[in-house]
């Protein structure tokens, strides 16, 4: 019987034909953690979320109870590559080398899935790592509802200084495909720019330093006034710049040049995130990541290796400067599904776990302009999950995300 209410509510919430309440124990709106509260769902939209008394039910409306669960926003995962999967598998030069694209989207396909079926509801995939365009394609494939998996934002290509970038460590006479699209030069990056948001690029991920050859620390790569203008040119198109930063020159540049976000950020000091926080610029430290490579390597957790003590101590600094931190954590680096690691990181380097469920709701709806998502309130798109316990106690219980709807269809749910 339990498994055809789920059925009916299947159908019923993907046709938009009846209402859905919702009953759970607890509902973390985006902000603040609520007990006694419904939330009454329609076709794609929130219609109400409050206490139950004195709202009025239409007759065909379902009731589903979350019985010990909290409901919350869809996550919404801020830096992600769905074309990428774990290192230890196959590693990136390979990937880029000797993967087909289509295999790749293929892979992100299934990643996609994978995702959504954790919760993720949203996913900001920031390049496609030498696939081309193939995350617009993963998007449109998406919205077209052929395949499964969350809204999606896409950078494309990405944008990286001539020479920067890999695959590296052949003889001169060898040309390799690139894991993203060079460029040098003021009028250089402009046509880049303007380029990739043609090919459907929702925003520009530049990569303001890197290693100039294999094995050698990151540096600086672009220069000022060419991240500038790549600022400009896509703030002229109602986009904005993302910045893969992780040296201090680096950072810097991207910051004051107006990049919106700067991803990694391992070099970062205390004088560099309180600045950041006075531009408004947000963070997002991708800890999973780093944690997935040194355990690639054999680490097992402890003692901790450089980078590891380097990625604490940034963290713990981006946390004094009071900086706004996001969710994003490099999921493709270690395994689509396990998107959750980041959160965990979070929690276990000092941040507060009710912090870390806004910084993958709210924080990153408003960090990415989507102004009904992230939040549990009248209007809002329906993207809801459920899970069992209280996560602004004990975030590891974003493991076990039991129920999961997007726009208003129940995609996951109990017993399936």
């Amino acid at each position: 019987m339990k498994h055809l209410l789920l059925f009916a509510l299947l159908i019923t919430c993907q046709w938009g034909q009846a209402q859905l309440l919702l009953r759970p124990d607890r509902v973390f709106d985006g902000e603040t953690l609520h007990t006694g509260w419904v939330v009454l769902v329609a076709d794609s939209t929130i219609h109400y979320a409050g206490p139950p008394q004195g709202l009025q039910l239409p007759g065909d409306t379902q009731t589903l109870e979350l019985a010990g669960m909290t409901l919350m926003p869809g996550l919404i995962e801020g830096h992600g590559h769905l074309l990428l999967h774990p290192y230890n598998e196959t590693d990136w030069n390979d990937q880029v080398l000797k993967e087909s694209v289509a295999e790749r989207a293929i892979r992100g396909a299934v990643h996609a899935r994978n995702s959504l079926m954790v919760g993720v509801t949203t996913l900001r995939d920031l390049g496609s790592e030498g696939a081309g365009y193939a995350d617009v394609g993963l998007k449109q494939a998406i919205e077209k509802k052929i395949i499964p998996g969350p809204r999606l934002l896409v950078a494309g290509p990405a944008i990286v200084a001539t020479g920067a970038y890999g695959p590296k460590g052949f003889h001169e006479g060898v040309t390799v495909p690139l894991g993203a699209e060079p460029a040098s030069g003021v009028p250089d990056v402009i046509r880049a720019v303007r380029r990739q948001l043609g090919g459907g690029a929702d925003f520009i991920k530049v990569y303001a330093d890197y290693r100039w050859s294999p094995g050698a620390p990151s540096a600086p790569t672009f220069l000022p006034e060419e991240l500038g203008a790549m600022v400009r040119t896509a703030r002229s198109a109602g986009k904005y710049v993302v910045a893969h930063a992780s040296t201090p020159e680096g950072m810097s540049r991207a910051i004051e040049a107006g990049v919106e976000t700067i991803e990694h950020g391992d070099g970062g000091t205390l004088e560099i995130f309180t600045r950041m926080r006075e531009l408004g610029v947000v963070f997002y430290p991708t800890l999973a990541a780093g944690d997935a490579i040194e355990r690639y390597k054999g680490w097992t957790g402890s003692p901790d290796t450089d980078r590891i003590a380097k990625k604490k101590q940034s963290f713990a600094q981006a946390l004094e400067s009071g900086v706004t931190i996001g969710f994003g954590g490099d999921v493709g680096v270690f395994t689509h599904g396990e998107n959750y690691r980041e959160l965990e990181l979070m929690a276990a380097y000092g941040m507060e776990p009710v912090a870390v469920l806004r910084a993958a709701t709210s924080v990153n709806a408003e960090t990415f302009h989507l102004d009904r998502l992230g939040r549990i309130g009248k209007g809002y798109w329906a993207d809801l999950i459920a899970v069992p316990g209280d996560p602004s106690k004990d975030i590891k219980a974003l493991r076990n995300v039991a129920f999961v709807m997007r726009s208003g269809s129940v995609v996951r749910g109990m017993g399936r």
